[in-house]
């Protein structure tokens, strides 16, 4: 260091706080270019891109300039500078697993899933995230050696007032180009990219925080008026049952399994391996999709934002949607009223009910949530033998997850509503190096998409073998069994390493491939009944409560539902996205351009027709979007009265030693329990669960493993 010279005008204050400016303008910079899709393409949005860190930077570190004592100014200066670098980051590695932006509900929430994205945190870092940090190294050296000087002279006031002056000219500036390319950038709504690539990281964080604390407003000023509109649309809205269907499934019970990150094009997908030879994805699944017993859905879309899986809940058991912004589990979730199918199931239909999962019952706040929602069970992490070779850090992988429910599911009385949340197929996807090794990995430049393949083979395999248990215990025939994919598997920003095995040249990819991408499987399994098939209606998660809900005999008509039976003739065919997206069977509009879906070509000039038809499916989806919003911002569920459900009290529910519980109400209940540990007399059903590795289904790949170890000792 005794060979540096730092220019004289680093040791003012103001030399320092240029610097400071520069090095935070050059983060944003390399983030937006290394690691954001904005989507730039024309030269005024590369200017604005260019511009827009400078006004928030000027402004936030322009606060240590009205400090006048010079240690404490230059320790202000340094620590705004450490807060924005750090939501910079947080952003961008936010950005690699969600391809979206953090929001203020997101950080509120951040505590409640913490713990389980420390894991996958890890995986997202890059060695060029040094770049983020390495600056506070080589400032404090240079400070503690002098390098750098702290300069007493205090600014002038009317100094400070000016660059805050100047800070608040550049966004002026800045806002005037940003309405200029795109109108309404404030008042309409836009995706996130938006705001942060006309204003940037800082500029919309502080709106955010301003759309949050607005919302979180929306709930304290509710009242019973406010209940008046949503029944009127959810009365305009309604979709009468198609007579050929309802009540087709009336006292059976509900078996869903939630099939973690998985897409539509898994199904029938062939993976080739290296040798040219081809390999099923998802074999069994395949075959219940095109079972005559399955009402199965290839336009089905997930409808998700920030919450992922816990929005997906939050759709399929509530025909409502999650927050725009942030977890509404997280946020809403523990506080709010719900007409949910455990509870409208119970009060009309007397069932029991109870969710599965291998992971912390606090993660997404499941715990606080599920009573809520009315579920009498909830068997968490702390009901499961879970370690580290069954286990990852999402929980209990797949296979034993299934195996070990048994012994809870066997004693649950009938009719119930039941839910397996699988975990095995989630990010980031790794590959299995034990006894379940053998499927190929795919062949790209990304890792996530490799191994997405091999896991979500392992996934059908351990579904598989549920059915089979659920066959040989007697459950299956007396059982509706839903699956679905709760989200996308692959994000937007990977698809591109995803086209080739699509069959399509990466080079073409766009937003219209993105949106299709979005599609989900559903499946609705009927044992004994040959109604079924693949149906092309277009609908959403938001849809899956009232289509469920008419084949068990329960007219959806005085509940509160956002969604439509997609099995009624009257069903409205437009899926919305979270952000006022949505895809019909004619056209697709997706982060802000119009797609005609029989050419997949963007849509530069539409005509009158055109215009006129895209405006009434966006009025439809805004209008869904907005009211939903309205009845879980506001709790106006707590106002209404015409469901003839009894209010929830979440007080009535415990969910430690429920199995214990379990097993009590079965031996009160004597003679009269209907579970199937009952009426197999009182015989365990367990030893029924036959689990084995994928290697005893493929001796080939045992044979493959241990030549790969054997190598590996061997160098």
């Amino acid at each position: 260091m005794k060979n540096v010279k730092i220019p004289n005008l680093l040791n003012t204050r103001l030399g320092f706080f240029g610097l400071l400016t520069i090095l935070l303008w050059a983060k944003n910079i390399f983030a937006y270019f290394t690691e954001f899709n904005l989507g730039v393409d024309s030269p005024i949005q590369y200017f604005i891109l260019l511009i827009n860190p400078i006004a928030t930077t000027l402004f936030l570190l322009s606060i240590a300039l009205y400090v006048r004592r010079t240690k404490a100014s230059y320790f202000t200066m340094l620590f705004i500078y450490f807060l924005v670098t750090v939501l910079l980051f947080a952003n961008v590695a936010y950005y690699r697993e969600f391809t979206d932006f953090i929001t203020i509900n997101t950080i509120l929430g951040a505590g409640k899933v913490a713990g389980g994205l420390a894991g996958s945190t890890l995986e997202l870092l890059k060695v060029s995230d040094i770049f983020y940090f390495i600056d506070f190294v080589i400032i404090a050296i240079a400070l503690v050696m002098k390098k750098i000087k702290l300069d007493d002279r205090p600014i002038r006031a009317r100094t400070a007032l000016a660059v805050t002056a100047l800070a608040v000219m550049v966004f002026s500036g800045n806002l005037f180009l940003a309405e200029t390319d795109r109108s309404g950038l404030l008042t309409r709504t836009f995706s996130r990219d938006y705001l942060v690539k006309y204003l940037g990281i800082n500029a919309y964080t502080a709106y955010d925080a301003v759309q949050t604390y607005q919302t979180t407003q929306v709930r304290a000023e509710a009242s019973p008026n406010d209940m008046d509109e949503v029944e009127d649309y959810v009365g305009d809205h309604y979709a009468e049952p198609n007579d050929e269907y309802y009540g087709m499934a009336e006292g059976k019970n509900v078996i869903y399994i939630h099939l973690e990150s998985v897409q539509q094009f898994l199904i029938d997908y062939e993976l080739e391996d290296e040798n040219g030879e081809k390999h099923e994805v998802m074999p069994f699944v395949n075959s219940l999709f095109h079972d005559d017993s399955t009402f199965s859905f290839d336009n089905f879309f997930h409808q998700v934002a920030a919450g992922k899986t816990s929005d997906a809940e939050t759709l399929m058991d509530n025909s409502l949607f999650g927050l725009n912004q942030g977890s509404f589990f997280t946020q809403f979730g523990g506080k709010n009223t719900f007409e949910s199918a455990p509870n409208i199931l119970k009060q009309t239909k007397d069932y029991d009910s109870a969710v599965f999962h291998g992971n912390a019952g606090n993660f997404w706040n499941r715990n606080e949530v599920y009573k809520h929602f009315g579920y009498d069970y909830f068997f968490d992490a702390n009901y499961y033998d879970v370690n580290d070779e069954n286990s990852f850090q999402y929980g209990l992988h797949d296979k034993p997850f299934f195996e070990q429910s048994a012994q809870y599911l066997e004693h649950l009385q009938q009719p119930f509503y039941s839910k397996f949340i699988t975990v095995s197929n989630h990010y980031p996807y790794s590959e299995f190096t034990n006894d379940e090794a053998g499927f190929p990995l795919a062949d790209t430049p990304d890792n996530t998409i490799n191994g997405y393949f091999a896991t979500a083979n392992y996934l059908d395999t351990a579904v598989e073998e549920f059915f089979d248990y659920l066959k040989e215990s007697g459950l299956y025939d007396n059982s509706v069994i839903v699956l679905y994919g709760d989200h996308y598997g692959i994000s937007d920003g990977r698809n591109e390493n995803l086209a080739e095995l699509l069959g399509k040249d990466s080079s073409e990819w766009d937003n219209y491939d993105n949106a299709q991408m979005q599609r989900v499987p559903y499946m609705i399994h009927v044992p004994g009944q040959d109604k079924g098939g693949v149906d092309h209606t277009y609908g959403g998660e938001v849809d899956a409560m009232p289509t469920l809900l008419h084949l068990l005999g329960v007219d959806t008509k005085n509940y509160i539902q956002m969604g439509q039976d997609l099995l009624s003739g009257e069903h409205q065919e437009v899926a919305a996205m979270r952000d006022g997206s949505f895809v019909s069977p004619d056209y697709t509009n997706y982060s802000g351009t119009l797609y005609d879906n029989e050419s997949g070509e963007a849509i530069e000039s539409p005509t009158e027709e055109q215009q006129a038809t895209v405006k009434e499916l966006q009025d439809t989806v805004n209008k869904q979007l907005e009211t939903s919003d309205k009845v879980t911002q506001g709790d106006l569920l707590r106002f209404h009265s015409g469901s003839g459900l009894n209010p929830i009290d979440p007080n009535d529910y415990d969910y430690k030693d429920i199995d214990k519980r379990l097993l009590k109400k079965e031996e009160d209940l004597g003679d009269e329990s209907t579970s199937v540990y009952s009426e197999n007399d009182d015989e365990s059903t367990e030893d029924e669960y036959e689990s084995k590795p994928y290697q005893e289904y493929h001796p080939e790949a045992k044979e493959q493993l241990e030549e790969e170890n054997n190598n590996e000792n061997n160098e």
